[in-house]
Order: C-alpha cells, then sequence, then structure tokens
C-alpha cells in the first residue's frame, strides 16, 4: 500500500498541532505518493508499523487509491503491495483528512467522545493559546508540548486557565469536556 500526506497532515507538520515523534516525522515525509508502507518501513530510520498506523488513524496520511470502507476500519491493514500510481488517483478516492478541530466544532461536542479525542480536540488549542503568551508562556507551550495523554493535558488546563484567562480558555475546556 502506498501513502501520501493528507492536506491536515500537511499543515499539522507546518504548524505543529499534533505532536509527532522524531520516527513518526520521518516516516511522515518518506511517505511521499510514491513508495510503499514496506519501503518507508525498511528504510532503516527505526519506523514501526505502529507510527504508521496512528498516522493514518489521525488523519495525517491517507491511503493512495483507498476505499471509504478502508477509511472506517480505523487501523490500516497493510497488503503487500497495491501500487496506483498518485497522478491516477482520484481526489474523491484517498482517505478523507481529519477535520481540523475549530472552536466551533469544540462549542458543540459529540456526546460520548473517548479522552483520545479529547485530547486530539484540545491539543492544538492549547498549543495556541500558550503559543499566543509569548516568553510569558513558553515554558508552559513546553509543557503542552510535552503532553501525550489527555490526563496530561487536563493537568496542565488550571494553569493554562490562569494564564490566558477563563474567557479565553472556555474553548480548551469545552474540547476537554470540562
Amino acid at each position: 500500500m502506498i501513502l501520501v500526506k493528507t492536506e491536515a497532515g500537511q499543515q499539522a507538520l507546518k504548524d505543529r498541532s499534533i505532536r509527532l515523534t522524531p520516527r513518526q516525522r520521518s516516516a511522515f515525509i518518506l511517505c511521499d505518493g510514491k513508495r510503499s508502507v514496506s519501503e518507508v518501513l525498511d528504510a532503516g530510520m527505526g519506523i514501526a508499523r505502529e507510527d504508521i498506523d496512528q498516522m493514518v488513524e489521525l488523519g495525517l496520511l491517507g491511503q493512495v487509491g483507498g476505499t471509504a470502507d478502508a477509511a472506517n476500519a480505523g487501523t490500516v491493514s497493510v497488503p503487500p503491495n497495491s501500487a496506483a500510481p498518485a497522478a491516477e488517483v482520484p481526489k474523491e478516492a484517498a482517505w478523507p483528512a481529519a477535520p481540523a478541530p475549530t472552536e466551533a466544532s469544540a462549542a458543540h461536542p459529540a456526546p460520548a467522545r473517548s479522552n483520545q479525542q479529547r485530547y486530539k480536540d484540545a491539543y492544538p488549542i492549547a498549543t495556541q493559546l500558550t503559543g499566543s503568551l509569548g516568553l510569558r508562556g513558553f515554558r508552559l507551550n513546553l509543557s503542552v508540548e510535552g503532553t501525550s495523554t489527555y490526563e496530561e493535558l487536563l493537568a496542565l488546563s488550571p494553569k493554562i486557565r490562569d494564564a490566558v484567562g477563563p474567557e479565553k480558555a472556555a474553548a480548551l475546556d469545552r474540547a476537554l469536556g470540562l
């Protein structure tokens, strides 16, 4: 199977709204729509199948020639070699990109979101809020970027709220489900 960067993935790489490990960044860069998953895994960079699966699950990478059924499966089951050139694949055939969380979407969260989904929704908001503090919020921003779970981000939310004020922190609170 051949994977390609989604628009959401390219934006996340640019603005660092989703934290990627160095291995995931390497895998993300190698997924150019030309290399197969096995070629990326064999590149000698320590990239694991789980790294690629997680990026597909987050909507950062999409399958070239993928189907809606494969996209709804949640994880990637990689066939040995399915090769359709990127230029021949209609845009509708690629996996849909995950929509970036916005204040509007965080205002009306889905009723039963998992902690993982809450984290995915809240993390970009938290990094934006702490990044807007400039040098004053540098350490807090580093702390947010160091989180990898909902619980860790939830523990930082009072500090973020104190730093930016309750009005600006309201979007973060909604995304965290508070």
